[in-house]
């Protein structure tokens, strides 16, 4: 190794170490369902993003295994070449009928989404207003478009007015563009669709909103967008296909000519091979299910007002999540991360969320109670909170 990246890598990893920011990978030992195997242990799972339990169903599994049957393990291409199969094309029309939308694209992952949908549109000749607590990949997506960016207050209506005039007012940009996500990943709070398709409309800025938390959890499993019914006020919604729906990939939802524009310029679309075909049927699976049995989407909800309402009754710091993302706020990265151990050792599967996921001094254990939680497993996960919580004088 040079030793020069050795120096880096033996400073930098120590560095974090020390300050409590490194992360341990653990491994699976079977599937990721509402308790989990680690190193022979049976824990309560916490820290899942298979809200519906999809990930796991049986359906979808016989969905994936007939596709693979019928087309083979993978689509052989990009998709402009000849790795659009049939079942992309399914799948994409059952994206758009589900957000109610003209048409819909699907990536391989959602960062891809991210990175290839807002610098297919924007350039160095135009300007970003970003809530200042967007996810990594739309501020990568941002960065690599060339745009300049403005942060926004989050959640600040009259922040968003007010730099979006000062932008158009200034003459320098030929478009611009607001940005938000749908469900914010770390508090749990909804982005105010109505105030952003107010100032969108009133000033003509193009709205883009990254639905990846809402998906399959706000509007009946159809989003936040359409939760609010602006399906067709906001330009582009983007989601994922990794989370509520159980599987991989992303997706933008769209009008027909923005779809167009964007599988003749999104780079990861153009460069990069198909999503597998059980991927596709998979995920056509998880939305038929969605559209037909209200019955997890409940569940998923139910659960999560539990399991909130019995941490906050403890003294627990949960911040003002509107969905079923629950975080216990901690504050101090080796606070936070010594309350995860000592939360993995009882038996809850709950990892901490440190900087720079989140601002420094603002760690928190990150919880998300799925559908396929029992109310004896949130209950014996609330008791060992509670031990946890008065061990280390969190409560």
């Amino acid at each position: 190794m040079s030793k020069a990246l050795e120096k880096f890598l033996s400073e930098n990893l120590d560095d974090l170490k020390s300050k409590g920011l490194y992360n341990e990978i653990d491994i699976l030992e079977g599937a990721n369902g509402p308790k989990i195997k680690i190193r022979g242990r049976e824990l309560i799972n916490l820290s899942s993003n298979n809200y519906l339990g999809l990930a796991n169903d049986e359906r979808l599994k016989n969905a994936a295994k007939e596709a693979t049957d019928k087309y083979g393990v993978g689509a052989g291409a990009v998709r402009t070449i000849n790795g659009t199969m049939d079942i992309h094309d399914e799948l994409e029309k059952t994206l758009a009928r589900f957000k109610g939308t003209e048409a819909a694209i699907a990536f391989q992952s959602g960062f891809n989404c991210n990175m290839g949908a807002i610098s297919a549109v924007m350039t160095k000749k135009d300007a970003i207003l970003s809530d200042e607590l967007n996810h990594a990949s739309i501020i990568d997506g941002c960065r690599l478009s060339g745009a300049k960016i403005i942060r926004v207050k989050h959640q600040d209506m009259e922040d968003l007015r007010a730099k979006a005039k000062e932008a158009i007012a200034s003459g320098l940009y030929e478009k611009i563009m607001y940005i938000s996500d749908g469900v914010f990943s770390m508090d749990g709070d909804v982005a105010n669709i109505d105030g952003i398709v107010e100032v969108c409309k009133e000033l003509d800025i193009i709205s883009y909103i990254d639905d990846a938390h809402g998906s399959g959890v706000m509007g009946k499993g159809a989003g936040t967008v359409k939760h609010f019914g602006h399906a067709k006020n906001i330009d582009f919604q983007m989601g994922t296909l990794s989370k509520a729906i159980g599987v991989v990939g992303g997706y933008v939802a769209g009008t027909k000519d923005l779809i167009d524009w964007l599988k003749v310029r999104a780079r990861p679309f153009l460069f990069s091979t198909s999503l597998t075909p059980a991927n596709a049927a998979a995920c056509i699976e998880a939305i038929r299910i969605m559209e037909e049995d209200p019955s997890l989407h409940q569940k998923l909800w139910e659960n999560g007002d539990f399991l909130k309402k019995e941490l906050k009754n403890l003294g627990f710091n949960i911040g003002a999540s509107a969905t079923p993302i629950t975080p216990v706020i901690i504050g101090d990265e080796t606070l936070t991360q010594k309350f995860s151990r000592r939360l993995i050792e009882e038996g809850v599967y709950a990892k901490s969320i440190v900087f720079p996921t989140v601002p420094m001094g603002t760690g928190r254990v990150r919880n998300m109670p799925t559908a396929q939680h029992t109310k004896e497993m949130l209950l014996e996960a609330v008791r060992i909170y509670e031990k946890i919580g008065k061990e280390l004088g969190v409560i």
